[in-house]
C-alpha cells in the first residue's frame, strides 16, 4: 500500500466515534493544562496513563498525543497575557507576545499564536507522514559530538537575543549555564553550587527560574509603575491586517520547517526549536530591532516552531523507539505498557496505531484551532482585570505552580529570589532570554561533551574532525562574527569621537 492508502486507513481509524471523542478530550485537557504553570505536558501525560490502561492501544495513544500537542498549543496563552510561560516551549513567545498585550493587542497576539500553531502543527504532520523513516535514520547518526555542536549553535543565539549590549547578554547566558549545573554531578557525584544546602542537590527546576525571571519580575516592575499611565488596556480586534498577514507568512513557513527538523533530533525538542526560530527570524528581519517590543513575527515564529517540533519528536519515538524529548519518553513507556513496540517494524506490524495517530493529529490541530479562536476574546478579558486583583492572582498562580512541583517551601524562596534577580536584570539592562537559553542548553551541552570525550578517549579534535560537528561549530562562529565586528566598530568610533573631543580641547587651550 502507498502512503495515501495508508493515511486513508488511518483516517478510517481516527474517525470512529470513540477515537474522535478522545481526540477532543486530549487536546482540550492539554490546552487547559498548558496554560497553567507547573502542570506541563509531561505531568499531564503521566497522570493520564492510568486512565489509558483500560483503553484500546490506538485510542489511548491518540488521547495521550492530543494532550501533548494540545499543551504546547495552549501554553502561549499565559505567556502572552501574563508573561508567565505555561510550558518551556512558549518562553520565546512571551518576548513579543506580552509587549503586544500591554499595547492592547492581546487578541491579535493570541490569534497569531493560534494560526501559527495550526500551520506549524500541520506542516509537522505532513513531514511526519512523508519522510519519517528517512529522517529517523538521520537522527540516529547524531551522536554526542553532533549534539554538543548543535547546542553550541543554539547558545550563540544569545547574540541576537542580547539586544544592544552583547557583553550583558553573554553574562546572562553564563549565569543560565551555571544555574543548569547546580546539584549533584551524575558522573562524579560531586556537589556543584549547592552551598551545603540539601534542597539544591537535585538542581533547580526550570519552572522556578522561568516564573521568577518573567512573571514575578513583571509583578515587581508593575508595582514600581503604580499610578503611571501609558499602557493600553483595551483589547482590539482579532483580525490581522493584510500587511500583518503578509509579514508573518514567511516566518511561519520557515519556522515550521526548522521546528520539525529540530524536533526530530532526540533531546532538542520544542523549547530549543522555538529559541532557534526566534533568533533566526530576528537576525534576518529588516525590522529586527523591534523584536522584543511587540513584533508580530516574534510571536508567529516560535509558535510555529514549537508545534512543528512537538510533532517532529514523534519521528524517532515511533520509527526507532528512541524518545525525542522527556514527554515522548513517557509516551514511549505508555506504548510499551499497552503492548505496542515502537520501532522500524511498527509501520508494518501495527499500521492502525501508526497511521491512526498521524490521522488523529490532522483532526486534533483543526479541533485546537476551532476551539481556541472563539475563546480568544474571553482569554483577552484577563487584561481588563484591575491591577489590584490581577497582580495578586499572578503571584498566587506562580506560588501554586512552583509549590505543586515538590511541595517544598524552599522552592518558594527560590522563586522570590529569581523574581528579585529578574527585576534587577531589567533595571540594569540585562536581557532575560539568554539566561533562560543557557539554563535550557547548559545541561545538554555538558552531557553531550562528556559523552563525546569518553568515546574519543579524551581527544578534543573529535569536534573538528567529524563533518557534522565541524559544520555546526563553524556556523556558530559565523553567527557570532557580525555581532563582534559591529561591537568592535562601535567601540572604535566611540574612541575616535573621544580623541576628536580631546584634540579640540587642546587646540582651544593653546588659543
Amino acid at each position: 500500500m502507498d502512503t495515501f492508502d495508508l493515511l486513508m486507513q488511518g483516517f478510517s481509524v481516527a474517525f470512529t466515534p470513540q477515537n474522535l471523542l478522545f481526540v477532543f478530550i486530549g487536546v482540550l485537557a492539554g490546552t487547559i493544562i498548558g496554560t497553567l504553570p507547573g502542570l506541563g505536558p509531561m505531568s499531564a501525560i503521566a497522570l493520564m496513563i492510568p486512565v489509558a490502561f483500560g483503553m484500546e492501544p490506538t485510542t489511548a495513544i491518540i488521547m495521550l498525543a492530543g494532550v501533548y500537542y494540545g499543551a504546547i498549543f495552549g501554553g502561549s496563552t499565559s505567556s502572552i497575557l501574563l508573561n508567565a510561560p505555561g510550558v518551556a516551549g512558549t518562553v520565546a513567545t512571551s518576548f513579543d507576545g506580552y509587549p503586544m498585550a500591554k499595547q492592547g493587542k492581546a487578541g491579535k497576539a493570541l490569534a497569531i499564536a493560534a494560526i501559527s500553531s495550526f500551520v506549524g502543527g500541520t506542516i509537522g504532520i505532513i513531514g511526519l507522514m512523508a519522510i519519517a523513516p528517512a529522517l529517523a535514520s538521520v537522527a540516529v547518526s547524531f551522536g554526542p559530538a553532533e549534539y554538543f555542536a548543535l547546542m553550541v549553535l543554539g547558545l550563540t543565539a544569545v547574540v541576537t537575543l542580547a539586544g544592544k549590549n552583547i557583553t550583558k547578554g553573554l553574562i546572562a547566558a553564563v549565569v543560565g549555564v551555571m544555574i543548569a549545573l547546580v546539584g549533584i554531578d551524575t558522573q562524579t557525584a560531586n556537589q556543584r553550587f549547592t552551598f551545603g544546602l540539601p534542597d539544591l542537590l537535585e538542581g533547580i527546576d526550570f519552572l522556578i527560574v522561568a516564573l521568577g525571571i518573567f512573571a514575578l519580575a513583571e509583578v515587581l516592575v508593575l508595582l514600581t509603575k503604580r499610578g503611571k499611565e501609558g499602557e493600553s488596556r483595551k483589547v482590539t480586534s482579532l483580525r490581522l491586517t493584510r500587511k500583518e498577514a503578509k509579514a508573518i507568512t514567511p516566518p511561519v513557513a520557515r519556522s515550521s520547517v526548522l521546528g520539525f527538523f529540530t524536533g526530530v533530533l532526540p533531546g532538542a525538542g520544542a523549547t530549543v526549536a522555538s529559541f532557534l526560530s526566534y533568533s533566526f527570524e530576528k537576525k534576518i528581519a529588516k525590522d529586527g530591532k523591534t523584536f522584543g517590543k511587540g513584533n508580530v513575527k516574534g510571536v508567529a515564529a516560535p509558535e510555529a516552531a514549537n508545534n512543528a517540533a512537538a510533532v517532529g519528536s514523534f519521528v524517532p519515538m515511533m520509527t526507532l523507539g528512541v524518545p525525542g524529548s522527556g514527554t515522548t519518553a513517557i509516551l514511549l513507556g505508555a506504548l510499551l505498557v499497552l503492548d505496542v513496540q515502537p520501532g522500524p517494524m511498527m509501520m508494518t506490524d501495527r499500521p492502525e496505531v501508526f497511521w491512526g495517530v498521524i490521522a488523529s493529529m490532522y483532526i486534533g490541530t483543526v479541533v485546537l484551532l476551532v476551539l481556541n479562536l472563539p475563546l480568544i476574546p474571553l482569554f483577552a478579558k484577563i487584561l481588563d482585570t484591575p491591577k489590584t486583583l490581577l497582580l495578586p492572582l499572578v503571584v498566587v498562580f506562580c506560588v501554586v505552580g512552583v509549590y505543586g512541583l515538590s511541595f517544598s517551601t524552599f522552592d518558594l524562596w527560590l522563586l522570590i529570589a529569581f523574581g528579585a534577580i529578574g527585576f534587577l536584570m531589567r533595571a540594569n539592562g540585562f536581557p532575560a532570554a539568554p539566561l533562560i537559553l543557557g539554563l535550557i542548553l547548559g545541561g545538554l551541552m555538558e552531557r553531550s561533551m562528556r559523552q563525546a570525550l569518553q568515546i574519543s578517549g579524551g581527544d578534543w579534535t573529535v569536534f573538528a574532525t567529524k563533518p557534522i560537528p565541524a559544520i555546526l561549530l563553524a556556523l556558530a562562529v559565523m553567527s557570532l562574527l557580525p555581532a563582534v565586528i559591529g561591537a568592535f566598530r562601535k567601540r572604535r568610533s566611540h574612541q575616535d569621537e573621544l580623541e576628536g573631543e580631546n584634540t579640540e580641547v587642546k587646540v582651544s587651550e593653546r588659543i
